[in-house]
């Protein structure tokens, strides 16, 4: 078949995600004194939507960075060099966590699981036993693999076997994809980022700190500069940043934690859970495998494996030049096994059945032994 000239472009990974007009409309904005009234009041706003969305009471700060640079955050003004930690690594960023942990002179033990896989309590309880350390790393969802680890359980976890030890969660990918309780689970540390749920583009992460993780800060010695949370709190409650803000990222925000409150919590949490469910269901009735079980999928993102035969980033390369329709390739020890399609932020239901449709058309053109149309069907009666 000739292939047709793409007029649309289809972002269909977890995160950057598309960004709806009504939040383009309001980053297209003058830009105005980020030291004066006008913009710390728009700042105030900002970090008060983000407690809401954490769930907390905590002091929240906004970096100008990607979700890495908050996780850097997390570990520079917890810890000092030698400090013992457990990173519970389920994929590609639970590696980061360690990297960035090792990288700062910390003790780090590594405790790898299956990919696919969520931290298991248990295993987290048997390390615990074997002497303090000054945090627990991990993800509240894991990226790379689809994975939701249970938060709250392994906070208790933590909490029941070294109660002083610091919890640290990236949600980058997580938050508003999947219920996140910061203060009734104890929770130390949280990350999170612009360009998944929040539907805005990439550059700010934000940070809650809880009075733990202040009194930790005190005693840290990892050099830091940039991400120092003294510094920042000279400024947080003027309305301000220590360095100059993204000033047009921070519009956005007000106008994305705006959409989300309007929608509401649980109605977010719901269609989150319905995107995930319909592009399972579709997989499945495809005859396709699934890298996470259903106890633990992720609301924010599906791996998938694909057709026997037919190479996954082959199906990235022409799903984008065919279709116009972009998906996430696997990381790490993934790469080249799996494909992504994320279902965060500004995805619905009908956007996740054209880029299936898209998928079962290739599928075919490649030989695939499926029962085409089968995904696209099942995923429709989910919506009848």
């Amino acid at each position: 078949m000739e292939k047709r000239k793409l007029i649309k472009y289809n972002l269909m990974i977890p995160g950057p995600t598309p960004i709806p007009t009504r939040i383009l409309s309001a980053m297209n904005h003058d830009m105005i004194g980020h030291r004066g009234p006008l913009f710390s009041a728009v700042m105030k706003e900002v970090m008060e939507g983000l407690r809401w969305a954490y769930e907390t009471k905590n002091q929240i700060f906004i970096y100008p960075s990607s979700g890495t640079g908050g996780m850097e955050t997390a570990v520079v003004n917890t810890l000092s060099p030698g400090d013992k930690v457990i990173v519970l690594n389920i994929g590609n960023f639970g590696s980061r966590f360690a990297k960035i942990c090792k990288a700062y002179g910390a003790e780090v033990n590594d405790v790898k699981f299956e990919r696919g896989k969520p931290a298991d309590p248990e295993v987290l309880k048997a390390e615990l036993k074997k002497g303090p350390v000054k945090a627990v790393f991990f993800q509240q969802n894991e990226t790379s693999t689809g994975v939701l680890n249970d938060v709250e359980v392994l906070a208790k976890t933590v909490r029941s076997a070294q109660p002083d030890a610091l919890v640290i969660v990236d949600a980058v990918s997580g938050m508003m994809a999947a219920p996140l309780k910061t203060d009734s689970w104890d929770l130390d540390v949280v990350v999170s980022g612009s360009q998944k749920a929040f539907m805005v583009p990439p550059g700010v992460a934000a940070v809650s700190i809880s009075a733990r993780a202040w009194k930790a800060y005190e005693t840290s010695k990892c050099p830091k500069h940039y991400w120092d949370f003294g510094l920042m709190k000279e400024q947080a409650p003027k309305g301000h940043t220590y360095t100059t803000p993204p000033e047009s990222l921070i519009f956005g925000m007000r106008e994305g934690i705006k959409m989300l409150q309007e929608e509401g919590r649980e109605n977010v949490f719901a269609r989150h859970k319905a995107n995930r469910d319909l592009l399972r269901t579709a997989s499945r009735a495809l005859g396709l495998k699934l890298l996470a079980d259903d106890a633990h999928a992720s609301p924010a993102v599906t791996a998938i494996f694909p057709p026997d035969g037919v190479d996954a980033e082959e199906v990235r390369k022409l799903m984008r030049e065919d279709f116009g329709m972009e998906i996430a390739p696997g990381q790490s020890e993934l790469q080249g096994k799996i494909f992504r399609i994320g279902h965060l932020g500004y995805v619905d239901s009908f956007d996740l059945i054209g880029a299936f449709a898209a998928l079962e058309v290739l599928f075919k053109r490649l030989g695939a032994k499926i029962n085409f149309g089968a995904g696209v069907k099942a995923a429709m009666e989910l919506m009848v």
